[in-house]
């Protein structure tokens, strides 16, 4: 058994430090802190958002479903509404994979009939990756890149999301081209300072990653969603969660996808429903898996939480 020990140290003072654009919210949201994980005789530092439970992100049935994929082996599949992430049905992997294309279609219409749905309803099927989302081997990764973003100057809570959604707890190499625990295209790291070619890959370097994708999200991100946030005349708060998911989508769509597809959901007021309007809207490059990004972000940082709560065997709160 893992013997855990929390131990919370306080609100960190970078925090203090960061600037906010824009005009800020009226009422003040409540400091990140961060958390002092003990594991195995090693202390990992992740970052706790206690407004993810203030805001009710947890109670979303998005998030809800994520949640659910991510404690899920790949030998389930669950069928699910595309729009909201209803739950309609889990089968066996295996029996989906044996239909031919026409069992599939009557296999969904059975369900749209049963539950009353309209026959256009969009119906997923998503198989359960537990394998993937390694989030306990994520936490000495977080450690590390955490004092990289700080050392940065930037926010580490993106560190740490685009940890545990990207590539949690092993470097991979997307089927687009991506590479590194931050998924790093190629052109990007060259824009950054990485060396990337027949010889060297520096994606594949923890520390020299951390370090480009921190440069690409205070040099690139942060500006551009700062810049489309202002052209909608959209007030913010750089530390409000809805302000970082959107940077989020900004990282991994690119800026000009994400500023279309607010255009054409004609947003124009900051806050949750932002995002979830973004979650039902496609445009260009930013389809299905761009709509999921910050669903994922949002998933995995409360199964982090959770998987912290349940092994967790002492909280000790302690000044710095």
């Amino acid at each position: 058994m893992i013997d855990w020990r929390l131990i919370f140290v306080g609100i960190s003072c970078f925090l203090g430090a960061i600037p906010s654009f824009g005009q800020l919210a009226p009422t003040p949201k409540p400091p990140l802190t961060e958390i002092v994980v003990h594991q195995n005789n090693a202390l990992h530092v992740v970052v706790n958002d206690s407004s993810l439970y203030q805001e009710r992100w947890d109670t979303l049935s998005q998030i809800r479903f994520w949640r659910r994929i991510m404690t899920m082996d790949s030998t389930v599949a669950l069928l699910s509404i595309a729009k909201t992430r209803q739950v309609l049905n889990a089968f066996p992997s295996a029996i989906y994979e044996a239909m031919e294309t026409e069992e599939k279609r009557h296999f969904k219409d059975s369900l749209l009939k049963k539950y009353k749905l309209p026959s256009y309803t969009r119906l997923y099927v998503t198989y359960g990756k537990q394998d993937y989302y390694q989030i306990r081997e994520t936490l000495p990764i977080i450690d590390q890149c955490v004092d990289i973003f700080q050392e940065m100057q930037v926010d580490p809570w993106y560190a740490q999301a685009i940890l545990l959604i990207e590539s949690p707890g092993i470097s991979r190499t997307s089927n687009v081209g991506a590479v590194g625990h931050f998924q790093l295209m190629k052109y990007v790291a060259i824009s950054q300072g990485l060396k990337v070619n027949a010889e060297e890959d520096e994606r594949e370097d923890l520390e020299k990653s951390a370090t480009a994708a921190a440069s690409f999200i205070r040099t690139v991100c942060l500006p551009a969603t700062r810049r489309m946030l202002r052209s909608r005349g959209i007030r913010y708060n750089e530390r409000d969660t809805w302000f970082r998911l959107l940077a989020l989508h900004v990282y991994h769509a690119g800026a000009s996808n994400v500023a279309g597809a607010l255009r054409k959901a004609n947003i124009r007021k900051g806050g949750p429903a932002l995002i979830q309007a973004l979650w039902q809207t496609s445009y260009r490059g930013f389809r299905n898996a761009s709509q999921n990004y910050s669903q994922l972000a949002l998933a995995t940082m409360l199964e982090l939480d959770r998987l912290i709560e349940r092994e967790c065997s002492i909280l000790c709160p302690v000044k710095l």
